[in-house]
């Protein structure tokens, strides 16, 4: 995770890897600690390859309270939209495809 300041009051952290077990929350932790201080902040998740179950509540605990998330990789933006959290994508940036494990196919997807 690297912190890159847009303003005086905007922060950008750059994540990347994955938001796994501890991972996610170290990334709360900083997020809020920024928050708490009076910064807005956003999360750059253009490295980012794997969001595990607590990644997910994490960031939607985060989006929740103000951060954004841009810059996210689509399949990853397509796991947290699925799951109600905002990624910033526009809406030409979706797919409206059928996502196999959507639609409870047992097939690999």
């Amino acid at each position: 995770m690297h912190r890159e300041e847009r303003s005086s009051r905007r922060v950008t952290l750059i994540v990347e890897g994955r938001i796994i077990g501890e991972w996610a929350d170290v990334l709360e932790d900083e997020c809020l600690d920024l928050i708490r201080s009076g910064y807005d902040v956003a999360l750059d998740l253009t490295g980012v390859v794997y969001v595990g179950r607590r990644g997910v509540e994490a960031l939607d605990r985060l989006v929740r309270i103000g951060t954004t998330i841009t810059n996210c990789p689509p399949l990853i933006a397509d796991l947290l939209e699925g799951e109600g959290i905002k990624t910033g994508r526009k809406k030409a940036e979706r797919s409206d495809r059928i996502v196999p494990w959507r639609r409870g196919d047992d097939s690999d997807a």
